[in-house]
């Protein structure tokens, strides 16, 4: 089964559209009210977006990636997603020039199991990744960020900067996350 974590994105709704279109049995929760037992119970998760810095919300959200690492479990993490899960795991963040917004082409720089060609994506984003810590990987650049895309080096844990929800191309980023977790 698959959770939702709903990190406040404006775009958690287009999520669970993409989901809703699949055959795939997934649940919704906000950040503030996962339990112990939500971690237990599903083996798969999508970290969604934010509007704004929540220190309650990067502690649990790091628990949850945390939980993922150790138990080898399938994550994929959305914008803010792919930014706590750089950051719990060794890399670093950090604020944008300009806030980056709009679509933008995603060149692909590594084979992968979620894109085989550049994507048009759109983002939505003021923060980045800047460094990588020793356990992931890129394999996506942008003109406007090093790490658009990246992975775990030997388990199933993604992260995107922009937003797939928001994008054909990207929604088929969702779609083959959807086909390696069944």
């Amino acid at each position: 089964m698959l959770l939702i974590v709903d990190n406040g994105s404006i775009f958690t709704q287009e999520i669970t559209k993409i989901l809703s279109n699949e055959i795939i049995e997934y649940t919704t929760i906000p950040f503030h009210k996962i339990t112990e037992h939500d971690l237990q119970k599903f083996n798969s998760f999508i970290l969604s977006g934010r509007r704004k810095n929540n220190q309650k919300m990067n502690a649990i959200n790091s628990e949850i990636i945390k939980h993922v690492v150790l138990e080898k479990k399938s994550l994929l993490g959305i914008c803010y997603g792919a930014e706590i899960l750089a950051l719990t795991l060794g890399g670093t963040i950090r604020k944008s020039d300009n806030t980056v917004k709009g679509n933008h082409i995603v060149n692909i720089t590594e084979q992968n199991p979620l894109s085989e060609k550049d994507l048009e994506v759109y983002q939505s984003h003021n923060y980045e990744i800047a460094k990588l810590g020793k356990h992931l990987v890129s394999f996506a650049s942008s003109k406007t960020c090093n790490f658009e895309m990246i992975k775990h080096k030997s388990l199933s844990i993604f992260g995107s900067q922009f937003h797939p929800e928001m994008s054909n191309d990207g929604k088929l980023v969702i779609q083959s996350f959807l086909k390696i977790i069944h």
